[in-house]
């Protein structure tokens, strides 16, 4: 490709925000020269590349807004060290089936077995499929919904940092401070899918 023209493609590239088509097209053009592809399955390739770069773009953002302490993995996660941790419901859970049908999941336990870790996995998953995730700890969450009740914000925050997400995790609810409430529907990770609102998490 001459010079010129690669820059005018990149430039155009740039104006109309086609990363994707900007980075790829060097080697989708020549692969086409190459098996003499038609004009339109070269178009569908840059076409594609173009849609596969704004889902990584927006698998990170997702990633990114959800306020992960640090990023975790079912893979990551030790089973034969918390033997008690149900494998197959868990993995169970990783079908994202309770996001869609709005149900609430609590992991119950003592302290060192992995509930963060799997409610960490658990959102990042659902981050990486698509779905707008937020992860608080209960104090976090609390001090913030009653300083917006003090400022008579509480709405306004309720649905920014609640409501608008697809799934909310809400860590370490036994942590919560003495005498606070947590909002309905805004409990911690996901685990059993009775249906029922649990409100311990071990």
């Amino acid at each position: 490709m001459l010079a010129k023209q690669a820059a005018c493609l990149n430039q155009l590239c740039n104006e109309l925000r086609l990363g994707g088509i900007a980075a790829q097209y060097p080697a989708l053009a020549q692969s086409a020269a190459e098996k003499r592809t038609s004009f339109t399955d070269f178009l569908e390739e840059l076409l594609v590349a173009e849609r596969e770069s704004r889902r990584a773009r927006a698998r990170e953002m997702f990633a990114r807004v959800a306020g992960f302490p640090a990023i975790k993995t079912l893979d990551q996660y030790d089973f034969g060290f918390a033997t008690g941790a149900p494998r197959k419901q868990i993995m169970e859970l990783a079908s994202l089936a309770f996001v869609e049908r709005a149900e609430n999941v609590v992991f119950l336990g003592p302290s060192g077995v992995g509930k963060t870790h799997l409610a960490i996995a658990l959102g990042y998953l659902a981050t990486q499929k698509g779905y707008k995730t937020r992860f608080f700890s209960a104090a976090d969450l609390v001090l913030m919904l009653e300083a917006a009740q003090r400022q008579g914000r509480y709405r306004e925050v309720m649905h920014r940092a609640v409501n608008a997400y697809k799934l909310l995790i809400v860590d370490e609810i036994g942590c919560a401070p003495r005498g606070a409430e947590i909002p309905r529907g805004a409990y911690s990770s996901r685990d059993r899918c009775s249906g029922r609102e649990k409100q311990r998490a071990g």
